[in-house]
C-alpha cells in the first residue's frame, strides 16, 4: 500500500466475553472520584490503565512515574489473562455508537503522524502543556495510545455504502453498552480486498479533521519525536462522516479569586449586549445569544445588532465573543488555555452542570454557549486557523478500551 492519511492496523481489543467487563468511558470526561469509583466497581476496567492513579489505595499524584509504570502493568495483566487480544491481521473496524435515536457509523483507523505533523490531518485547537505531557507520558509508558482520536471525514457515498452493507448483513464482533445509555459495536474488516478498496478510497480525501482528541493526537506525534522519528509512524483514531457528527455546547465557568460587584459587571456587558433577567437556565437556540449564571440568577445576553462582527473565522465563534468581549476585559483571561480560574463543562452535563460548577466555589460565574457547528469547525481548519480551547463537545463520546494502538 502506498502512504495514505489513514492505515489499517492490528488492535489491541478486548474479546467478544469480556468486552463489557473491559471497556470505561474516555479517562478526560470524568472527574477522579467518578474514576475510582468504576475502579472498585470492577477492577478490570480499563479506567485502571487510563487513569492508573485510581488503582492506588491512598490519594497519588497522577503524575509520578511510579503512576504511569503502574498503568503499564494493569495493560499487562489485562493481555496476560487475555481480556484483551491483539489482532493477527491489519484491519479496518466499523465502530458503531448509537444513543437515543441518532446512530453513527466510523472507522478505526491509524492516522499518519506526518499526515498530521503537515495538516492534512488537521487540527482546530492549541493544546494545555499539562495535559499533553499526561498523554505523552502514558503513551511512552504504555507503548501503546490507549484512548482514540475522534476524527471526522467529508461525507463519501462509496464508505457510506461499504458501511450500510456491512452492518446490514452481519452481526458485529464486539459490543458493549456505554455510559449515558450508549451502545457500541465493532465489525472487523480483515479481508484484504475490503481492506485495500477502504485504503483505496480514502486515498482520495485530501484532508481528515480532528474533532476531539487534540491532546492525544499531539502526544502521540511527541512521543514519536521523543523516539527520534523511529517505529510507529501513527496514532489511533476513529473518523465519522461530517453529516452524521453531533456537536453540543462547551460552557465556561470562571472561578475569580476575590468578591464581584455583579451589577458592575452587567453595567460593563450592556455596552454589546442586551440583558434580560431570567427565571432559569438558558440554552442558547442561536448564535451570538449567551446564558450568565451569577449569585444563583439567571439572564440572557444577546449581542446587539449594532456590534460589528469580525471577518476572520475564529473570531466569528461564540467562544470568541465570549473571549474578546467578557473574559479578557472584564476578568483579564489572557490565555484560556493556562488560565486556572477558568473551567470547562461539557454541554451533555446540561444547565444544572453550569449551576453546580459555579456553585462549587467561591465567585462563580458560569456562561452558557451557542454549538459551534461542524461547517464552521472544518472552515478554521481550513484556513489553517485555532479555534480557543474548549470550542467543542462531541456526543455520543468513544470508549476507552474498546481498540487500541500498540507501538510495536
Amino acid at each position: 500500500m502506498t502512504k495514505n492519511l489513514i492505515s489499517p492496523f492490528k488492535a489491541l481489543r478486548p474479546t467478544r466475553e469480556s468486552c463489557q467487563q473491559v471497556v470505561a468511558p474516555p479517562y478526560d470526561v470524568i472527574n477522579e472520584r467518578e474514576a475510582r469509583q468504576i475502579f472498585e466497581d470492577n477492577r478490570d476496567s480499563f479506567i485502571s490503565v487510563s487513569r492508573p492513579e485510581v488503582t492506588f489505595e491512598n490519594k497519588v499524584n497522577p503524575y509520578l512515574k511510579e503512576v504511569y509504570e503502574k498503568g503499564r502493568s494493569n495493560l499487562e495483566r489485562l493481555i496476560l489473562e487475555k481480556k484483551l487480544i491483539k489482532e493477527q491481521t491489519e484491519s479496518f473496524y466499523i465502530y458503531q455508537i448509537s444513543h437515543l435515536n441518532h446512530v453513527q457509523n466510523g472507522f478505526g483507523v491509524v492516522g499518519s503522524i506526518k499526515g498530521y505533523i503537515e495538516n492534512k490531518i488537521r487540527k482546530h485547537e492549541l493544546t494545555r502543556p499539562e495535559k499533553e505531557l499526561d498523554r505523552v507520558n502514558n503513551i511512552d509508558h504504555l507503548n501503546a495510545q490507549t484512548g482514540p482520536v475522534l476524527g471526522v471525514y467529508k461525507d463519501d457515498a462509496i464508505l457510506k455504502e461499504i458501511t450500510k452493507q456491512t452492518v446490514n448483513s452481519s452481526v458485529p464482533d464486539l459490543e458493549c453498552r456505554g455510559p449515558n445509555n450508549t451502545h457500541h459495536k465493532i465489525w472487523i474488516l480483515s479481508e484484504e480486498s475490503m481492506v485495500q478498496r477502504i485504503y483505496d478510497q480514502f486515498s482520495s480525501h485530501k484532508a481528515i479533521y480532528i474533532a476531539d482528541g487534540h491532546h492525544r493526537s499531539a502526544a502521540a506525534a511527541r512521543v514519536f519525536e521523543l523516539r527520534n522519528y523511529q517505529g510507529v509512524d501513527n496514532f489511533l483514531m476513529v473518523i465519522f462522516p461530517e453529516s452524521e457528527m453531533k456537536i453540543f455546547d462547551y460552557n465556561r465557568v470562571i472561578h475569580l479569586d476575590h468578591e464581584f460587584n455583579l451589577t458592575s459587571i452587567l453595567e460593563k456587558l450592556n455596552k454589546n449586549f442586551e440583558i434580560i433577567p431570567i427565571k432559569e437556565g438558558i440554552k442558547p437556540n442561536q448564535p451570538y445569544m449567551l446564558g450568565l449564571y451569577a449569585g444563583n440568577q439567571w439572564y440572557q445576553l444577546n449581542l446587539k445588532n449594532s456590534f460589528v462582527l469580525p471577518e476572520d473565522p475564529v473570531k466569528l465563534l461564540d467562544v470568541s465573543i465570549l473571549q474578546s468581549e467578557i473574559l479578557n476585559p472584564l476578568f483579564e483571561v489572557e490565555d484560556p488555555r493556562t488560565d486556572n480560574r477558568l473551567n470547562f463543562v461539557g454541554g451533555v452535563r446540561g444547565i444544572s452542570g453550569v449551576e453546580d460548577y459555579t456553585n462549587s466555589k467561591p465567585n462563580g460565574i458560569g456562561f452558557t454557549l451557542f454549538p459551534t457547528s461542524m461547517r464552521q469547525l472544518m472552515d478554521v481548519a481550513d484556513a489553517e486557523l485555532l479555534m480557543p480551547p474548549k470550542s467543542t463537545w462531541f456526543e455520543p463520546k468513544l470508549l476507552d478500551g474498546l481498540l487500541t494502538n500498540t507501538l510495536d
